[in-house]
């Protein structure tokens, strides 16, 4: 038999605290099994999940498509090198787009990030008689990258400011 880990190992091994462990076992992400003395014991390979849970939702995957993914594996086993291909390949789009909306939040947050809140003058050059309103609420500088009429509009904004 397989040596277990109480939950006190599994968190130290994980470095998921002991109630997240709780949480995600409530959740159906992870399993364990109890001691006569009603104590939790996780199998060894409970670590692997943990590790697959800590990181998909570090890159801003949700728990519900995380319990999806994993409900979908056979017994309930631990996701192997092919289901992470598999499930990676499926999450991609969604990391791809995360990754350019940071990456514009990067390269825009000190100037401006489309809704007037940093520099009313500023914004009234870049966004006059708020066309940004069109687009819908929010950043949409951001969220929704400028058209050639913005992006021609920032460029003369920073040579101004040159």
């Amino acid at each position: 038999m397989e040596k277990t880990l109480a939950i006190g190992d599994l968190a130290a091994r994980s470095g998921v605290a002991p109630s997240a462990l709780r949480y995600y076992e409530r959740e159906g992400l992870i399993r364990s099994t109890r001691t006569t003395g009603n104590q939790r014991r996780y199998l060894r390979s409970e670590l692997r999940r943990v590790a697959f849970i800590k990181i998909t939702q570090q890159v801003g995957v949700s728990l519900d498509e995380i319990r999806e993914a994993l409900s979908e594996l056979p017994e309930g086993r631990t996701p192997t090198k092919a289901d992470w291909a598999r499930l990676s390949a499926r999450w991609r789009g969604k990391l791809e787009e995360r990754i350019r909306l940071m990456q514009r939040l990067r390269d825009q947050l000190t100037g401006c990030i489309g809704c007037g809140c940093l520099s009313l003058q500023r914004c009234n050059l870049i966004n006059p008689a708020d066309r940004l309103a069109a687009r819908g609420t929010g950043p949409q500088m951001i969220t929704n990258p400028p058209d050639a009429d913005l992006d021609q509009a920032l460029r003369q904004n920073d040579d101004r400011d040159s």
